[in-house]
């Protein structure tokens, strides 16, 4: 090795040691400072941001404070609200409401634990710059609703956005050879269709017909006016601030102090002294425990969100979520092995995924359901593999608005033959076996291929997913099969086709668990999260294809996560396609909806 060469790895390891004692620094610190719960005054006022995505879970640990920019998680605001109901030193809330990315079901829960806040007599304030449907429907829980001077309400109603890509497919020379059953699974119609279809579109009215619905009697109620009047209201919007108030949509027009200084007259504040504001950030590191909350018999709360696949979920610090097989099932089996956990709560929140993983998971509840009682709370999305995996609890719990059921699947190729010879590649197969090459790329199946595929998915389809709902619900098969075909329902609507048992969140469910664990009512629960994060450490010093995959999956997150959001869709689509090739079955929701 030459003398350079030498130098270099000398330097380069002298480097790589500092960077390794630099974050082991940070690492030390952060453990024996993260404990240590900050002070909060007397008479102080929560200010909680509410904004983006707001996944379900977002582990608190060291790399997601590094890497994660601390993100925002429905489970984290709500655990804010429950704390602050029962702290003395919180006199008031203030909500500070931006635009939303989350769904109509994580919308509802937010109102709830609004609204759950509300009974404690403490005031809860709600401000707005600018908002649309989605901030306006959560803000109306609060106490009070206030928009900036210059801000707007773009209540402008619900629309339904549905992607189809076959154009494009077909520029590309791609032809979608796909096999689906049910009638409303129309998963495939992305890519086959340049437009719903008559059960698509039959679907989609009936769960916007559900939501707005919803949405025009709750504002009603809460803002005290008609239906009729709401909705000639929606029809007039958008709506400047200073016209929302004289239609007593909101209950001023103020700038964030201005609305500061309405609480201070109303916690009794005296002019000259200043808002004790605390924030979210500073709030989270006091524990549940400190002001008397999460004591007592233990429950474990699982979360699979995301599309469900094999192998390891990911939690998202660099990306989106998704739900591992292996790490749910251990997750499950954990706490079925755990004689101090009573019971478990499954938190789902996903469209589904593959069918095989699905069962994976489908399988350790059935074996958990044996020794202890186990019951699902459904966030945005329970659809599909994320039904799946719900359907043999002893009990499903789901918001008015959570897409839930879709029962149904699909499987087939991209035959990317015209896209080939559009680039002037060609190929031969050399096969042995008849249907060696039933998933080559660029052929469509063959009669006997197809008929062997078509054979596979009806069997998942009547052999497996119709009777286990069937058995997980108390119903029989005929009847799951004609709520089923890959029909999407709302949690309202489900409830009533008895797919799901109660409306309500998470809190509710585990108040159902403790019920079925046969925890007296006026004794504590202790959630306990489950998988357990990874330390730190465990993914610094983890196996090296464990370190090469997590580095290899960040790199393909953030580069994903920088492009346009329709980009971002259409590579989602084109990752399914993909599964599809190497013969996965799929059981995802029909449609990526977006209702805004």
């Amino acid at each position: 090795m030459s003398c350079g060469r030498k130098i270099a790895l000398i330097l380069g390891s002298i480097f790589l040691v500092f960077v390794l004692v630099v974050v082991i620094g940070i690492a030390i610190l952060f453990s024996m400072f993260r404990h240590t719960e900050p002070a909060i005054r007397d008479h102080s006022v929560l200010t909680l941001k509410i904004e983006g995505e707001l996944p379900d879970y977002v582990p608190d640990n060291l790399q997601n404070r590094l890497f994660g920019g601390d993100k925002l998680s429905l489970t984290s605001l709500i655990e804010q609200l429950r704390k602050a109901k029962v702290d003395k030193r919180i006199s008031g809330v203030l909500l500070d409401i931006k635009l939303l990315a989350a769904g109509w079901g994580k919308a509802e829960e937010l109102r709830d634990a609004i609204a759950d806040f509300r009974t404690s007599g403490k005031p809860i304030y709600a401000y707005i710059e600018v908002g649309t449907n989605k901030e306006y429907y959560i803000a109306t829980a609060a106490e009070r609703v206030y928009v900036m001077p210059t801000g707007d309400l773009f209540i402008n109603g619900l629309a339904a956005d549905v992607m189809f890509f076959r154009g494009s497919l077909d520029k590309l020379g791609v032809y979608p050879d796909v096999f689906q059953i049910g009638k409303y699974k129309n998963a495939p119609d992305e890519f086959t269709r340049k437009n719903m279809s008559d059960a698509h579109r039959e679907v989609v009215n009936a769960i916007l017909d559900d939501i707005f619905n919803r949405f025009v009697n709750t504002v009603a109620e809460t803002r005290r006016k008609t239906p009729d009047e709401v909705r000639a209201l929606i029809d007039n919007a958008p709506l400047g601030a200073k016209d929302a108030e004289s239609a007593g949509l909101i209950d001023g027009t103020k700038y964030r102090d201005e609305v500061e200084n309405e609480l201070k007259k109303r916690l009794g504040f005296k002019e000259d002294e200043e808002l004790r504001l605390t924030s979210a950030s500073t709030y989270k590191e006091i524990s549940p425990e400190s002001v008397g909350l999460n004591k007592g018999e233990r429950i474990a709360v699982i979360y699979a969100s995301g599309e469900i696949g094999g192998g390891k979920s990911d939690d998202g610090t660099f990306g989106g979520q998704s739900v591992g097989s292996d790490t749910l099932v251990k997750a499950i089996n954990d706490a079925r092995k755990d004689s101090s956990i009573k019971a478990i709560v499954l938190r789902v929140d996903s469209p589904g995924g593959t069918m095989y993983a699905s069962d994976a998971i489908w399988h350790a509840v059935e074996e958990a359901k044996q020794k202890k009682p186990v019951v699902v709370s459904m966030g945005d999305l329970g659809a599909s593999g994320g039904y799946y995996i719900s359907c043999n609890a002893n009990k499903i719990i789901a918001e008015p608005s959570t897409y839930t059921g879709s029962i149904g699947v699909f499987a087939g190729k991209p035959v990317i033959k015209g896209f080939y010879d559009w680039l002037g590649v060609t190929n031969e197969y050399v096969m042995r076996g008849k249907n060696a090459g039933m998933f080559r790329e660029t052929e469509k199946f063959t009669t006997d291929e197809r008929a062997k595929l078509e054979g596979i998915i009806k069997s998942m389809y009547y052999d497996e997913f119709i009777p286990r709902v069937a058995r997980g619900r108390g119903r029989d098969a005929e009847y799951v099969d004609s709520i089923g075909q890959g029909r999407v329902w709302t949690g309202a609507q489900a409830k009533e086709k008895g797919l799901v048992d109660e409306i309500g969140g998470l809190d509710h469910a585990i108040e159902v668990a403790r019920a079925l664990a046969n925890i007296p009512a006026d004794k504590g629960v202790r959630r306990v999260i489950l998988p357990y994060p990874r330390g730190f450490f465990d993914n610094l010093f983890g196996s090296s294809n464990d370190a090469e995959a997590s580095i290899h999956l960040q790199q393909q997150r953030a580069a994903i996560e920088a492009l346009p959001e329709d980009v971002r869709r259409t590579l989602q689509y084109a990752e399914m396609m993909d599964k599809m090739k190497r013969g996965e079955i799929m059981a995802i929701m029909p449609f990526d909806l977006r209702i805004k």
